[in-house]
């Protein structure tokens, strides 16, 4: 399996006007389509399946919502290609593996742009950062004598 290409048709952020101290992060994810792509440009011998998806990241309650839609393309063998379709076609999964490298690419990207746009915004990031504190200096401090 090889990346493509990947594109986003729709990036969305609103901040609501609840002010909540207990937020919650909740987020939902969906390939509510895929289908093959027939195309010269691509000289390879695999097939090429191209994905919707749908990520939402909603901070409840009613504090913030983001919203990304887009498509992502990749390259399968040929007899995995026809699995996954089969399967696809007959209950709307998709073959474990491929799920799990769609997935991942998926949310790698919209990932490091909700968090981009969270910071414009002023929201919490929604997955949590590396930190620094006084405790992990010191330790840090006597590591290098």
């Amino acid at each position: 399996m090889n990346l493509l290409g990947f594109n986003f048709s729709k990036i969305s952020i609103e901040r609501l006007p609840s002010q909540s101290q207990d937020l919650k992060v909740v987020t939902n994810f969906a390939v509510p389509e895929i289908e093959e792509v027939k195309s010269d440009a691509f000289k390879i011998k695999d097939e090429i399946l191209k994905a919707k998806f749908n990520y939402n990241i909603n901070y409840e309650p009613e504090y913030a919502k983001l919203e990304f839609a887009g498509e992502i393309m990749i390259s399968l063998e040929p007899k995995l290609f026809k699995d996954v379709m089969k399967e696809w076609k007959e209950n709307k999964t998709i073959n474990d593996d491929v799920k799990v490298f769609l997935f991942n690419i998926i949310l790698k990207k919209s990932n490091i742009k909700a968090m981009e746009l969270e910071d414009e915004m002023n929201l919490p990031s929604h997955i949590p950062l590396p930190s620094v504190t006084k405790d992990s200096i010191k330790s840090q401090k006597s590591e290098q004598l």
